[in-house]
């Protein structure tokens, strides 16, 4: 039996020192009680009687207690949903600000804390061994000389992935390294990163989360991991080894790795909901806590929660309880784990007050960030929307923020498919959405742009299906967006017919050349480049399969050439990397100068006019004056070139002439995604094309994509 000493109430969660563990755990105002619970290697339990306290936080010194010690508490307090009190002592708990977590929750047995009826039902079943358990973490990684890539916004390519899916089935690692962090800094992936050019590498959900009954019924798991515990803690299921928290020290060598290969890390954070559901979910660890403190409650004779989320709970960064967790962890992973940054999952969650019925854009969570010496230095992205009132919110994140652009994504796939009346919307989104974000004093930066992401269509698919075809979810294909905005090409799903393929192979080059000519941040979804596909399925967020797994065997190695070229063609070039939005005024140097910084065109050569933005066409053409970028974003490296670019979105060629005066006499071609000018272009091959002159007419084929660079 261990003894118990005072200890101290900060920092909360374990921290262990040579001669034991400082436990703090911060609970509701309400509880009466704590236990301590020492869980250990036999299964048995120890429960400790936490006596000290201050304010709300029940703290405790046990000597003797290291690394690898798991524990939980039992919170001792008043049983009354109605009035949103969960105190049940027969939950074993997990501490909110547990740095690993072991074990696993297992559905099967009664998990609910209260159900309706006459009256309010508590369950009285330990289950100790159906629950996940903290892990006692020493800090004692050596990270030598690591430091930060801190790569500029408008450098910054994104990479978004998975753990497990990008490696699972990679031929080249060791079967005990694939689908796990060691797995990701792997040199064979880091090679694959090096040769698309990617600066960051965007990992979906790594928080400790766990699965859903629903999920587990049905054969199926959470592969997504968008359903968290542990906001403190790397993803257990993801680590190759086996040592009780030793997820932590191979999590910071992956960050390690990462960083020495010149590549960042960012993190898919779900800090909107957690993985207790509803009112009739489990009692896990915040519920059992605290529950008014850290949930969105509704007003009334049972106070059930507010789901601004679509998962059953939102957490309520009004309340000064869990926006310190929410601060706490951003703090612990770019303090302790050495991340560069954070994408938000549902981000406008995050601004909802209580009693609001809206968003408020103008949220204490938005000035605490802003403020915190560590945060405000790293990469903030949000995803600009949630499932409530007003929760559509792309272009309103305040100063420091990027955003997931939708608007972007949805116009790049409507003019691609043939759709009408997109053409001014189309050059809007790739020069910047500046209609969305210079007003508020923001750069392009500020938008992140993507055609396909984790949720939704692959790139290859969403060429090949106009349909989605998600039957082996189990929901009879009702989930996932049916609205997709795509095009099969003319045959639904695979084909053998070769015209089909060949027009697919182009669409997928005219989409990742349009994200790497646009102003903004381009990601790219993991496996895009490899021609990926998920059968048509896309909702795959419980597919823990080779049907989300990246199929490395069966890469298009001409599409990642191709995909390298274009992320190649916009790391050599500021015009595509502006630190500032176009402001249609000619260049202040050299014989450029009477050309501004951008210059829309007609197929005859002529400047467009405002008519000719209404008259439907699909397809366009613009020259960009490499010469009028701002002294102040020139790179002496970067030898500044001007560009003209053409794409067509028609089934028909339309003839473009060159334009003449002022404009260069002569152009190399560098992207061709249609093969007819350059086939090298194709393949993205060749650093140097075909030339072409000034009054030439060139038949842009049908759906093709045309670079040219100034000789």
């Amino acid at each position: 039996m261990h003894t118990i000493e005072p200890g101290r109430p900060y920092p909360l969660g374990a921290t262990p020192d040579e001669q034991g563990t400082n436990f703090a755990l911060a609970v509701g105002r309400e509880a009466e009680r704590v236990e301590l619970c020492l869980v250990h290697d036999d299964g048995s339990e120890e429960r400790l009687e936490v006596t000290h306290r201050h304010d709300t936080t029940w703290h405790a010194y046990v000597p003797g207690v290291g690394h690898g010690q798991r524990y939980g508490y039992r919170v001792h307090g008043p049983w009354a949903p109605a009035q949103g009190h969960w105190f049940n002592p027969h939950k074993l708990l997990v501490d909110p600000y547990a740095q690993a977590l072991d074990g696993e929750h297992r559905w099967g047995q009664e998990q609910f804390a209260y159900v309706f009826g006459d009256e309010d039902t508590m369950d009285t079943t330990d289950g100790l061994g159906a629950v996940m358990l903290g892990v006692v973490v020493e800090d004692d990684f050596d990270w030598g000389d690591d430091a930060r890539p801190e790569t500029e916004l408008s450098d910054t390519v994104v990479y978004e992935t998975h753990v497990k899916g990008m490696t699972a089935l990679h031929p080249d690692l060791p079967e005990e390294l694939r689908g796990t962090y060691a797995g990701m800094a792997h040199p064979r992936v880091i090679e694959h990163f090096h040769r698309l050019g990617v600066t960051a590498v965007e990992l979906m959900p790594v928080h400790q989360f766990v699965n859903d009954s629903t999920l587990q019924d049905k054969g199926l798991s959470n592969y997504w991991g968008y359903n968290t515990l542990g906001y403190f803690a790397p993803h257990r299921a993801y680590a190759a080894t086996d040592e009780l928290g030793g997820q932590v020290r191979e999590f910071k060598q992956m960050v390690k790795d990462l960083h020495a290969a010149g590549l960042e890390v960012i993190l898919d954070v779900v800090y909107n909901h957690t993985a207790e559901g509803n009112h009739m979910g489990p009692t896990l660890s915040f519920r059992g806590v605290d529950n008014p403190g850290y949930y969105h409650l509704v007003e009334g004779d049972e106070r059930h929660y507010m789901d601004y989320t679509g998962t059953g709970n939102s957490v309520d960064l009004s309340s000064p309880k869990a926006l310190q967790l929410v601060m706490d962890s951003l703090r612990h992973w770019v303090t302790e784990m050495h991340v560069d940054g954070f994408r938000f999952d549902l981000a406008t969650t995050l601004t909802r007050v209580e009693g609001e019925q809206g968003p408020d854009m103008l949220s204490g969570f938005f000035d605490v960030v802003r403020q915190d010496p560590v945060l405000r230095t790293v990469k903030l992205i949000a995803e600009p929307w949630d499932v409530g009132w007003g929760g559509y919110q792309v272009g309103n994140f305040p100063g420091i923020w990027s955003e997931w652009n939708g608007m972007y994504r949805d116009t790049v796939r409507d003019f691609w498919r043939g759709e009408p009346g997109t053409l001014s919307e189309f050059a809007t989104r790739l020069t910047g959405s500046a209609d969305l974000y210079e007003g508020d004093g923001r750069t392009p930066g500020a938008s992140v742009n993507f055609v396909t992401a984790h949720d939704g269509f692959t790139l290859r698919d969403l060429v090949s299906y106009n349909e989605k075809h998600n039957h082996a979810n189990g929901e009879d294909n009702n989930d996932g967006d049916s609205h997709n905005r795509s095009w099969n090409c003319g045959v639904e799903g695979e084909t053998d017919d070769a015209e089909v393929n060949a027009l697919r192979a182009r669409q997928q080059r005219n989409f990742l050349a349009t994200l790497m000519v646009s102003q903004g941040v381009p990601m790219i979804s993991h496996g895009d480049e490899l021609g990926r596909t998920q059968r048509g399925n896309n909702n795959v967020y419980c597919q823990d399969s080779e049907l989300s797994w990246i199929h490395w065997d069966e890469a298009d190695e001409d599409l990642v050439d191709f995909t390298a070229s274009v992320v190649r063609l916009r790391k050599d070039h500021t015009v595509f990397r502006r630190h500032r939005h176009f402001d249609g005024r000619p260049a202040a140097r050299d014989v450029h100068a009477p050309l501004p910084d951008i210059v829309w065109l007609q197929p005859d050569a002529a400047a467009k006019t405002e008519e000719d933005w209404e008259e439907g066409a699909r397809s366009i053409a613009f020259y960009l004056n490499g010469h009028a970028v701002p002294e102040a974003d020139q790179e002496p490296s970067v030898a500044e070139k001007d560009f003209y670019i053409l794409m067509n979105a028609w089934w028909e060629p339309v003839p473009y002439t060159l334009p003449g005066p002022f404009f260069p006499g002569r152009w190399e071609v560098v992207v061709d995604t249609s093969g007819t000018f350059d086939p090298e272009g194709l393949r993205g091959g060749a650093e140097h094309g075909p030339q072409v002159t000034a009054g030439q007419v060139l038949d842009l084929p049908p759906r093709s994509t045309v670079v040219l660079r100034q000789v």
